[in-house]
């Protein structure tokens, strides 16, 4: 199925809260929420000046396997999924089943709550500490896991938790 298939399937078969994985052809992932009405809650490029803009857009074209590339900075945004920047032969796909973790998905009120106190801000972006990977499986369980990090497969990263709860907790006040 192509990628347009893919996004389609995505849509009609997606529940708010599924873990949406962008399965990109050098071997790691982009990770988002859905969020209902095709739209997807990710990692996205923050506002940029002119500099880092063309900084980042040359970037992307010497290393044209990759979506977008985060400079250091993240924004959480809700954007069509369809939209999404990812490269020539990448997969779509809702993807539930690859954390076994010790926690069940959280009922839908946290997960929204999470969403809610998240979207737009503005975050620092760390490859290994702070990543969309560990903003899915924060929103939809709570607890930060990247399972892409050699070493760290279903192994919470409290660091990220922290972080994360802490907006959360001061939105919720």
């Amino acid at each position: 199925m192509d990628y347009r298939g893919q996004v389609t399937s995505v849509v009609s078969e997606g529940r708010f809260g599924d873990l949406i994985e962008f399965a990109y052809p050098i071997g790691f992932s982009h990770w988002g929420v859905y969020a209902g009405g095709g739209e997807v809650i990710h990692f996205a490029v923050p506002d940029e000046d002119l500099l880092t803009e063309g900084f980042r857009t040359f970037l992307q074209t010497v290393v044209p396997f990759s979506g977008d590339i985060l400079l250091g900075k993240t924004q959480i945004r809700c954007q069509p999924i369809v939209s999404v920047n990812v490269p020539n032969r990448a997969h779509v796909r809702i993807n539930n089943s690859c954390h076994v973790l010790p926690w069940m998905p959280s009922p839908r009120a946290d997960i929204k709550r999470r969403l809610d106190a998240l979207l737009n801000k503005e975050l620092s972006y760390d490859l290994l500490t702070l990543n969309c990977e560990h903003f899915a499986t924060f929103v939809r369980f709570g607890h930060a896991v990247c399972n892409q990090i050699p070493g760290k497969t279903n192994k919470e990263c409290k660091s990220a938790t922290a972080q994360f709860q802490r907006i959360v907790t001061a939105d919720w006040l």
